[in-house]
């Protein structure tokens, strides 16, 4: 029998709960649909770097039920395509960051092979991508056609509100006390994409448990001043 590799992490604060969906609503609701069922699907989601894809993708592959998993390509990468192999056993797949492996002959052929035997077991496969398909340099043809197939789902990044909400949300599942004037110093400060509001808030987390202090605006500039 073919193996299949350990899971990978997925981030314990990546949940559809703390997720704020904004313009992107449709997408998020179709993924917690997906997540919950056992009906076979191919799924794509596009957009720019940060405006939620890798969330999306760990939040789907924690609710839905055993036998899923998360794959970071462009980390697992390097490990070449014969990582893929055994994977049409799980019933729901979630690939990140197809663009890294995107041109490679090896990679393309294996992940045609792979999205051919998932869809054969019925199972359900989530992609996630800087473009849509037809954009994302896949070069092999047959992969694009599959690929061309999937339920595209555009992402937007969130706006100035829809980010602060995002940060309390975070804060919250953190355990945080982010009072409303020092969530917005934060913001003005900081990138507004989910993965540097995750990264700064598990850095203040740490900074105000060493210093038992609170998450107060003086508190926060000192913060960023000694990591900036």
């Amino acid at each position: 029998m073919a193996q299949i590799p350990l899971p990978l992490a997925v981030g314990r604060h990546h949940r559809f709960e703390n997720f704020v969906a904004g313009s992107n609503a449709e997408a998020v609701a179709r993924l917690q649909a997906l997540a919950a069922s056992h009906d076979p699907a191919t799924l794509w989601l596009a957009g720019p770097a940060g405006c939620g894809k890798t969330h999306l993708l760990q939040a789907a592959t924690s609710s839905a039920p055993a036998g899923a998993m998360y794959i970071p390509l462009r980390v697992t990468g390097a490990s070449g395509p014969g990582m893929l192999k055994g994977l049409d056993a799980l019933e729901f797949l979630a690939l990140d960051d197809i663009d890294a492996v995107a041109g490679d002959h090896e990679w393309e052929r294996a992940l045609f092979d792979l999205f051919n035997r998932v869809q054969c077991a019925g199972g359900q496969l989530l992609f996630a991508a800087g473009n849509p398909p037809a954009h994302s340099g896949l070069l092999l043809p047959d992969l694009a056609s599959r690929a061309a197939s999937a339920v595209v789902y555009r992402l937007s990044p969130l706006d100035e509100e829809e980010a602060l909400d995002a940060l309390r949300r975070h804060a919250q599942s953190r355990g945080l006390e982010l009072p409303d004037p020092a969530a917005r110093y934060l913001l003005t400060r900081i990138s507004r994409d989910m993965p540097a509001i995750c990264r700064w808030l598990d850095e203040l987390d740490s900074a105000s448990l060493a210093a038992q202090r609170k998450l107060t605006v003086p508190f926060i500039r000192d913060a960023l001043a000694e990591r900036t």
